[in-house]
């Protein structure tokens, strides 16, 4: 949870509930430097986040999330007396600017005795007074050498949101979250009323736009880039800040009710650079680094389980992630409005997918850092990239598609790249990362001069970014060896020079390019190969594509370490790499296309086993391909008709969590078939399901097992279960999902007291 800027994990909640419950806190003051020294919660300059954790801790508990210690009332008569002025009575003064000698500011310090009742006294006859100020905060005082005080002025952070600010500087909501804290805003501004110097104000703004952005670093160690401030039309003309180059940028949207009164209602915005790449360095995105990420307290299913945590710093947004993706679940094949059911949710989908802050990688942010958690689990994880592309062709009205054909081909769509972590056994555990662009139609010429252009700017480095999401999650799983596998198409010289650089990151597993022409020294790889003795055969299982029907492939298995040479032209040094050669001997077959696979791999082969475990590692390569398959034909991404690429690629990212869940419930049922049904299905899915298909109203005294709830499930699609029929797919499961979704509405009906 995220409040007044700081998270609380549940544990932390936990932990912060038993420091009240300790009762060694006698004031909310000392409580919250307790939280912050216990959570290393400090600013830039190293000192304790106390204010923002008092403001967090109120938020929490007006939250009922706990209960903060009573406070103690104060006895009477122990307020203090009010204390007489300090400051003479200022006559009126009516002169030019230059009669005031010199002009400049204090800072106020509470070191200095007098300087915070000056400013107290000055500033107790602005309109809003003289506080409470919010947060960080610096105070000045505005002295003439010949006339002493004759005004005061106040900084403090800035507001957290402001949509007329924000679409001035043009940063998104992850930019504005970093670098909110570089705004600073001047809160309060007075010259006395008695002191009428033109001029005077204009001259005392130039002179904070000079000093306030080295006090403020001084002090919190944050060096402010633009100020800010809020004018009341019905009071001021905002001359002043005119007159001091401050630009007008619109208004507030101001409050409501009584609050109009007194400082409330619509006020005028000015803003105030302090650097001239103002801009570049407040829309900069921070990098996104994953993090282990908390599992939620209590959640409702597995939706919330999986998307807890996505960042879009607007709880409304949050639940219309959560509502979207179980209605998607459990009607996979209808399209947005079939799915949503009402008008009210249907204009609320559309608008959510066309909202800015909905991005693909920010939907699938929290799905990926509960992937790395799965990942934990295991010894070995692979790491399974591809591309596919999305056919949306007849989707003329759609904004921002590209060509994804070849030639003269008219198709236009998206490109999709990503990556799934797969075990062993060829469970999908969830997607790494996730890409996906439109190609230029404009950008003519670019094939035949790509030799010349760096990595960086094709297509190909497509391979390389998520070798690095890959990297991303090696570093938070040190106890699990993940290999990178990919086709033909990653062999780029560059992917093998990346690995070689960090030695604690993720291996390689990737498909030779014959192309390519590979050498080792000045031999090439294949005729080295090809020379090399057999080690031994392996059988491997070809499933079904196109026309040619599922077979048992024998493979005789080759492999050898070599040094990898680069390309011509190339300055990046040789890699040490192992190759495995596997081919498919004619004689043992029948097929026309026998299988020949030249693997290279940066995981050591040092005997005839470690090769074929390289083998089986990239026959699981055909899960993504599985994956896509489901993607296309299970939720039909290719029939979404929405009018901006942008609004597309937000609902694919929904649609790729929820095939992934198909496919893992596949999966999972045939690796762990005795496990409880319950560790998927809710309690009144599985009991609508028994019903349902059994035509029973009795349930049994033991729940079913996983691979049981699958295969009824698997007869609602239409799967047959005869002897030749194999195992149930995801496209069954699919269907079958969707008329369990029916079924489970009825038995809410009919039988409401057997629910959860």
């Amino acid at each position: 949870m995220k409040i007044v800027g700081l998270y609380f994990t549940p544990s932390q909640l936990l932990e912060v509930r038993e420091l009240i419950a300790s009762s060694t806190f006698n004031s909310l003051r000392s409580l919250s430097r307790a939280v912050c020294e216990a959570f290393d919660w400090r600013n830039a300059n190293g000192q304790l986040k106390e204010t923002a954790c008092r403001l967090a801790l109120h938020g929490l508990e007006n939250a009922g999330m706990l209960l903060l210690p009573t406070r103690k009332p104060r006895a009477k008569g122990a307020d203090k007396p009010p204390s007489s002025p300090i400051l003479p009575p200022i006559k009126a003064l009516l002169c030019r600017l230059d009669k005031l000698g010199e002009v400049r500011l204090e800072l106020v310090s509470s070191s200095h005795i007098n300087t915070p009742r000056i400013w107290k006294e000055l500033m107790d006859r602005h309109y809003l007074g003289s506080g409470p100020l919010c947060g960080a905060q610096l105070r000045y005082l505005v002295r003439s050498s010949e006339y002493g005080y004759v005004g005061a002025l106040s900084f403090s952070s800035s507001s957290w949101t402001l949509k007329k600010r924000e679409e001035y500087i043009g940063w998104s909501d992850c930019a504005r979250e970093a670098h909110i804290q570089k705004v600073i805003n001047n809160s309060r501004f007075l010259i006395l009323p008695e002191v009428q110097v033109p001029n005077l104000a204009s001259h005392v703004l130039g002179l904070c736009a000079q000093q306030v952005g080295v006090d403020w670093k001084a002090r919190y160690g944050i060096e402010p880039v633009l100020l800010e401030t809020f004018v009341d039309p019905r009071r001021y003309k905002g001359t002043c800040y005119k007159a001091a180059n401050w630009i007008m940028i619109g208004k507030t949207s101001g409050r409501r009710g009584a609050e109009r009164e007194e400082g409330g209602g619509s006020k005028d915005i000015y803003l105030y650079p302090l650097q001239k790449d103002w801009q570049k360095a407040l829309r900069t995105e921070p990098k996104q680094e994953l993090q282990h990420k908390q599992a939620p307290v209590n959640p409702c299913d597995w939706v919330e389980e999986e998307l807890s945590g996505a960042t879009f710093y607007d709880p409304r947004l949050m639940g219309r992630l959560l509502e979207l993706t179980r209605n998607f679940y459990g009607s996979p094949l209808k399209n947005i409005p079939q799915s949503c059911g009402t008008i009210a949710k249907i204009k609320a989908a559309y608008r959510f997918f066309k909202n800015k802050r909905v991005t693909m990688k920010r939907v699938l942010h929290p799905h990926v850092q509960s992937t790395v958690e799965r990942i934990k689990k295991h010894k070995v994880v692979l790491s399974v990239q591809d591309t596919s592309s999305l056919n949306y062709t007849s989707l003329h009205e759609t904004e921002g598609l590209g060509p994804i054909g070849t030639g003269k081909s008219s198709a236009k769509g998206l490109l999709l790249h990503d990556t799934m972590a797969f075990t062993p056994a060829g469970v999908p555990l969830g997607l790494l990362d996730a890409q996906i662009w439109s190609r230029d139609p404009n950008d003519v010429g670019k094939k035949h001069r790509r030799q010349t252009l760096p990595i960086g700017e094709k297509e190909s480095n497509k391979w390389l970014v998520s070798y690095r999401a890959t990297a991303e999650a090696q570093r938070l799983c040190p106890d699990t060896t993940l290999v990178s596998v990919a086709d033909r198409e990653s062999d780029l010289y560059e992917l093998f020079h990346e690995a070689s650089l960090n030695p604690q990151g993720p291996r390689l597993l990737i498909r030779c390019e014959s192309t390519r022409k590979r050498k080792t020294g000045e031999e090439r790889l294949w005729e080295k190969m090809k020379n090399e003795a057999i080690a031994g055969r392996q059988v491997v299982h070809v499933p079904k594509r196109g026309p040619q029907p599922k077979r048992e492939a024998i493979l005789e298995v080759r492999h050898a370490k070599v040094l990898l040479t680069p390309p011509q032209k190339s300055e990046l040094p040789s890699v040490e790499v192992w190759m495995v050669y596997a081919l498919e001997n004619p004689q043992f077959t029948n097929c026309t296309a026998p299988l020949e696979w030249m693997l290279l791999t940066t995981e050591p082969v040092d005997n005839f086993d470690d090769a074929c475990e390289r083998i089986g590692w990239y026959a699981k390569r055909w899960g993504i391909e599985i994956y896509h398959r489901t993607l296309k034909s299970g939720c039909r991404i290719e029939d979404r008709r929405l009018g901006f690429a942008d609004s597309l690629e937000a609902c694919i990212a929904i649609d790729m969590i929820v095939a992934w869940r198909i496919y893992h419930l596949t999966m999972l049922g045939r690796e762990t078939p005795e496990h409880p049904c319950t560790v998927f299905f809710k309690e009144e899915e599985w009991k609508a399901l028994y019903c349902y298909v059994n035509k029973a109203v009795t349930l049994p005294k033991d729940k079913p097992t996983l691979w049981e709830t699958i295969l009824m499930v698997a007869s609602l699609g239409g799967f047959m279960g005869r002897k030749g029929d194999g195992k149930p797919g995801t496209t069954v499961l699919w269907r079958g999902m969707q008329e369990l979704e029916t079924v489970t509405k009825a038995y809410r009906v009919f039988m409401p007291r057997a629910g959860p």
